[in-house]
C-alpha cells in the first residue's frame, strides 16, 4: 500500500473526517497532488484542514494547481500568502491559518490560552492537530 493510502486509511480508522464531504475533498486533494514535487507531510496536513468546507477546499485548490502550473517544487509562496491572509483575518480564521501556517513550517501549534473562539473551529483545530499527529506517524 502507498503513503496515500495508509495516510488516508489511517484518518478514516480514527474517523477523523467530519462527514463525507470532508473525506471526499480530503482524498480529491492527495489524489491529485501528492505526486508534485511540493507535496510534504506538512502540505498534506493543510490539506485535511482545508477539506473541512468548500469555502477552504477552494483556496486550496486555487493554490495547488497555480503551484502545479507553475512547476513549484516547494510551499514557500504558499507559506507567504498564509500569513498575509492570517493577517487580515478578524477573527477564529486567524488561528486556523497560523495552524496552516504552523504545519507548513513544521513546528508545533499551541492554541493562546486567551483565544476567543467558538467552540466549532476550536474542535477543527483540535482534530487538525490530531490528524497531524497520525500523518507524522505514516
Amino acid at each position: 500500500m502507498n503513503w496515500k493510502d495508509r495516510c488516508f486509511l489511517s484518518l478514516d480508522e480514527e474517523k477523523l473526517f467530519e462527514s463525507s464531504g470532508h473525506r471526499t475533498r480530503f482524498f480529491e486533494l492527495l489524489d491529485c497532488y501528492s505526486d508534485y514535487p511540493f507535496f510534504t507531510k506538512g502540505l498534506c496536513k493543510c490539506m485535511y484542514l482545508s477539506a473541512w468546507d468548500e469555502e477552504h477546499f477552494a483556496i486550496m485548490l486555487e493554490t495547488l494547481t497555480a503551484m502545479s502550473l507553475g512547476r513549484e517544487t516547494d510551499t514557500g509562496d504558499m507559506r507567504i500568502q498564509g500569513e498575509t491572509l492570517a493577517e487580515v483575518q478578524p477573527d477564529a480564521e486567524y488561528y486556523v491559518y497560523q495552524l496552516s501556517n504552523a504545519f507548513l513550517d513544521h513546528k508545533d501549534f499551541t492554541l493562546p490560552a486567551g483565544a476567543a473562539i467558538e467552540p466549532a473551529q476550536r474542535h477543527i483545530i483540535d482534530q487538525a492537530l490530531k490528524a497531524s499527529k497520525i500523518i507524522d506517524t505514516i
